[in-house]
């Protein structure tokens, strides 16, 4: 039981850590949920903030839910569904994080992390379909939405990976798509703001 508990306590603990946050602190002194969208994410840092903490807030988004993967399978011996609920504890941390309370990001850094240290080639396939999307279109929320959603296609036509991995996907892309909602109520008025 314990092997359960714990790494999904401290993925949790370690996905609510939002760097968005800390960076809006250490460079301007702001409350990076009070301005731009109000998401703490690295979307809207880079529109709040710019370029280079948008770029450091990404990657430590995304190192989190690298690292939280990497610790659940230490502390399981890579039990694959203590993996995945993990990866979605992570998730869940920065969505919605205790330090900050509860009011976080939208988890697609942190997703992307979760799925790269696990499933590398399907998390490749998707990732590469996603930024065709954001070039073309300039929808950074579309993007994301279509990230999570071909997740579960390229993991299932990859087929290497084990089944509860594709079952789990999906509650990744229900993640997302949930945390998204206003900006696809955005994209459907024609009122979603591009980068």
């Amino acid at each position: 039981m314990i092997h359960w508990v714990v790494p999904i306590v401290l993925a949790y603990l370690l996905g609510s850590i939002s760097f968005s946050y800390v960076v809006g602190k250490i460079t301007r002194g702001i409350d990076i949920r009070e301005h731009g969208s109000g998401n703490a994410g690295a979307t809207n840092t880079l529109r709040t903030l710019g370029k280079t903490a948008a770029i450091v807030v990404a990657a430590l988004d995304l190192s989190k839910g690298i690292a939280s993967v990497l610790l659940a399978g230490w502390l399981s011996a890579n039990d694959p569904i203590v993996l995945m609920v993990s990866g979605l504890a992570a998730v869940a941390g920065h969505n919605w994080p205790v330090y900050l309370g509860f009011r976080g990001g939208k988890g697609i850094a942190t997703t992307v992390g979760v799925f790269l240290a696990l499933m590398f080639q399907a998390t490749l396939i998707a990732g590469v379909i996603a930024i065709i999307v954001i070039v073309i279109t300039r929808y950074v929320s579309l993007g994301s939405l279509i990230f999570t959603a071909t997740l579960p296609i390229a993991i299932y036509f990859v087929g290497t990976y084990p089944t509860v991995y594709l079952w789990t996907s999906l509650l990744f892309t229900v993640f997302a798509f949930w945390r998204h909602r206003s900006n696809l109520s955005n994209l459907f008025k024609g009122v979603e703001r591009k980068i």
